[in-house]
């Protein structure tokens, strides 16, 4: 068995971490489990992976280790974050508990499969919903006269754009554009391979 690390996150409240440190505390107890290391942060889920130390964890963790989080929010910024991570921890065998939602996530779990299947379903209703907005908000500006599109000139986007952070942060977590373009909802990897080697973005994953 490998070893069992802890995330805590608060957005600014440092007894908000103490709590969370309590109950995985008193989880441990109750399960007879030992914490091998905590990874402790008071900062808004707004700032990058980076700085909310889940760079830090993913290299920390390891195939057989297990994660540990008071719950799946502390983890990510949108439900397509938090599922892309859960994804790519399982996908390396490393086991996820979250306690209030009451799981343990395990890739060779029948349970835990069917969970992660309807994770990724929420996410694409996440997307499906955030698109919707968009138009409406568009059709609304457009109704009241308002010039859209972009002023002559300017370089074409892609639709990629709406996802770079998330597409650099599963980069960075070592996923495959395959995998990537799988978790994001876009039905060809061949053009996300294509839009991230234009863009010049790092990976050291293969398609």
């Amino acid at each position: 068995m490998g070893k069992i690390v802890a995330y805590l996150r608060a957005s600014t409240d440092k007894q908000d971490l103490s709590h969370q440190k309590l109950e995985v505390l008193e989880f441990a107890r109750r399960q007879g489990l030992h914490i091998d290391d905590y990874i402790e942060i008071t900062i808004s889920s707004r700032k990058t992976s980076q700085q909310r130390r889940i760079d830090e964890l993913f290299q920390t963790l390891s195939e057989t280790d297990t994660l540990i989080v008071t719950e799946l929010s502390r983890l990510g910024r949108s439900t397509v974050e938090v599922i892309a991570l859960v994804n790519a921890l399982v996908e390396r065998d490393i086991r996820v508990i979250t306690l209030k939602q009451n799981l343990a996530i395990d890739r060779q779990d029948m349970n835990s499969k069917i969970v992660i299947t309807l994770f990724s379903l929420f996410a694409e209703l996440e997307r499906d919903l955030i698109s919707l907005r968009t138009r409406e908000a568009l059709a609304a500006k457009k109704a009241q006269g308002q010039r859209l599109g972009k002023p002559k000139g300017t370089i074409q986007k892609s639709k990629f754009d709406k996802d770079l952070p998330r597409i650099q942060e599963l980069l960075g977590y070592g996923l495959s554009v395959r995998k990537i373009a799988k978790v994001l909802g876009y039905s060809s990897h061949i053009a996300l391979n294509t839009y991230i080697n234009k863009r010049g973005l790092h990976h050291s994953a293969r398609m």
